[in-house]
């Protein structure tokens, strides 16, 4: 089987797995029937109501001209969208725009999979570079759609291409533009860092005033499609300067538009805007995310230094420190605008991971554990070399992840969104989890709609930056991103390598939630309200979020609608009680 049929039969098989999980589709004893279509398969059946279904197994049937049935091997995703494109309600617009991404999906699964590395490599890759041969969202089927980008951009910018790119430097006349920073940050002692002194000089001497401007980094991508024409009027004027390539070498994460600076580790890493459709959205930055970025760090900041629990459990907060934000002069500020069109220029600068690090300590993204090798998964690899029993590294990884964040929950009203590319997982110098990083902070906290003393007062109290949520759609966060979106895959990898049973798996995080509540009664009414372990969570189907919004311009990011609910697997699920002790 050459490597494009087996990708394109597991993208395949993704895809009727994922619409089988959201009740998009309803198979019958493993039969899709779609009109003049039918498709045949096997299954499993996992956590939270969802589907596994073997790519080697789809068979696609049609009616035979003899009136015979004829039955085939089926692997094409693209073929199957089509045919299920009545049943699934699709107009034609959608259909073309899904396929774009599906396609544009399957070409980097196949880039991918033919540029593969073993797991010993793997192994020494610093986290900057694991980012790069990971292989996207465990959920979402079109996880690779990026529609704006040409093969020959994706080739260039994208995370699996592992190419190395340097950022292109703007000056905004200011009034145009706008710096904000945490109290300790000037915007000159930013800029000072990012380009140290003799660029800085070089930068200088191309401006008449060089204070008369703020300075930003800008991806080559965008420089080329979006601002030399949607802002073409403000370079001609001078009112935007492009200043040249910045000294250092960058490498894009899973996210594409968020680099990690590989020429200087301790420098910042940099949140950049790009035009792209991606993964539902358009990857812009919101206007109120630049404002707020320094504030709501600051104000998480505070939090975390005079919280115990964090500091003994080592959780580490990556803050966006400083910001430019730069308004189109006449769209931002005209209604019924796309979002899409006033979210092109700006920047939020991140803390760098590696200054974290203890002598020793080691990190990845969240997402690493769901990785699968050439030989294996991944995380198969990671628990071989720490040396630990698997129910032993399973523990830990789950004591570092879960802890933080029901505490985060239930002692401050306050969740993030903990998927695997906004988590990485800290192991100490043998290879054991021990401590979580979290980033990508604006874009994602969301906070209670009850006011919580320990919370304090909110910094965006007058213009309203963090969603206010009740406790069950707080919970919902911890439960699509971390339990559905990285625990359930990873249960799965975890009993098809025979290293951990599911009943073992979800008896372990159900502990810890246990475990939690033991020790916080005073908190008896708020983890009743997150109900963490009910029988059934609602089901907020992520690729059918996609399909219903169609490919049309939108003023905003819509929220994703429910759908039903979905069985929890800690309702049933034995406790075992955590081998790290609070």
């Amino acid at each position: 089987m050459s490597v494009w049929t087996r990708c394109s039969s597991e993208l395949l098989a993704k895809l009727i797995s994922q619409f089988c999980t959201e009740n998009l589709l309803q198979p019958v004893d493993n039969r899709l029937d779609l009109g003049a279509v039918a498709y045949t398969f096997t299954a499993t059946r996992g956590a939270f109501g969802s589907w596994r279904v073997a790519p080697d197994s789809i068979r696609r049937t049609t009616a035979g001209i003899l009136g015979n049935d004829e039955s085939e091997v089926a692997t094409d995703p693209v073929q199957f969208l089509v045919d299920a494109a009545d049943v699934l309600g699709l107009d034609g617009s959608t259909v073309a725009g899904y396929v774009a991404e599906l396609a544009s999906t399957l070409a980097a699964d196949v880039r991918m999979a033919t540029s593969a590395v073993d797991r010993s490599e793997l192994l020494g890759l610093h986290h900057s570079r694991l980012e790069g041969h990971l292989t996207g969202h465990p959920l979402l089927v079109a996880n690779k759609g990026r529609l704006g980008f040409s093969a020959e951009d994706s080739l260039r910018y994208a995370p699996e291409a592992r190419t190395p790119l340097r950022l292109v430097w703007l000056a905004a006349r200011r009034g145009l533009a706008e710096f904000r920073g945490t109290p300790d940050l000037s915007e000159h002692s930013v800029i000072g860092r990012e380009l140290g002194p003799d660029v800085l000089e070089a930068f200088r001497g191309q401006l008449v005033d060089p204070d008369s401007y703020v300075w930003l980094p800008c991806h080559p991508w965008q420089l080329d499609h979006v601002v030399r024409t949607q802002w073409a009027r403000e370079l001609a004027s001078g009112e935007i300067v492009v200043l040249g390539e910045g000294p250092d070498d960058y490498l894009p994460t899973q996210s594409i538009r968020t680099m990690v600076n590989i020429s200087q580790p301790l420098r910042y890493q940099v949140k950049l805007p790009l035009k792209i459709l991606n993964t539902s959205v358009y990857r812009g930055i919101p206007e109120h995310c630049t404002l707020a970025a320094p504030m709501i760090t600051q104000w998480l900041r505070g939090l975390w230094s005079r919280d115990e629990v964090l500091s003994r459990l080592g959780t580490e907060l990556l803050g966006e420190v400083a910001s430019v934000t730069v308004r189109h002069p006449q769209l931002s500020s005209a209604p019924g605008i796309p979002y899409q069109w006033t979210e092109t220029l700006g920047c939020i600068w991140r803390d760098p991971l590696d200054p974290r690090l203890l002598p020793n300590e080691s990190a990845w993204a969240l997402a690493a554990v769901l990785h699968t090798t050439p030989e294996c998964p991944l995380v198969q690899t990671l628990i071989e070399k720490s040396g630990a029993e698997p129910r032993e590294w399973v523990s830990h990884l789950l004591s570092a992840l879960l802890r933080p964040l029901l505490h985060l929950m239930h002692h401050y009203g306050i969740t993030v969104n903990p998927h695997g590319e906004n988590l990485a997982v800290i192991c100490n110098p043998e290879g054991l989890p021990t401590r979580v990083v979290i980033k990508d902070l604006v874009d994602d906290i969301n906070i209670s709609t009850d006011e919580i003393v320990a919370r304090g007062p909110e910094p965006d109290s007058h213009a309203r930056v963090l969603p206010r949520k009740p406790w069950h759609i707080l919970r919902q966060y911890l439960v699509d991103a971390l339990l559905l979106g990285v625990l359930n895959p990873l249960a799965d990898l975890l009993s098809e390598t025979n290293l951990l049973t599911p009943e073992e798996f979800w008896g372990l995080t159900r502990g810890e939630v246990e475990l939690y509540a033991n020790h916080h009664p005073q908190y008896a009414d708020r983890l009743e309200a997150t109900a963490l372990l009910a029988q059934t969570f609602t089901r907020y189907p992520l690729n059918g979020y996609r399909l219903t919004l169609g490919y049309t311009d939108l003023g905003t990011r819509p929220p994703i609608p429910s759908t039903g609910t979905i069985p929890n697997p800690l309702s049933e699920a034995s406790p075992v009680a955590p081998l790290r002790p609070w």
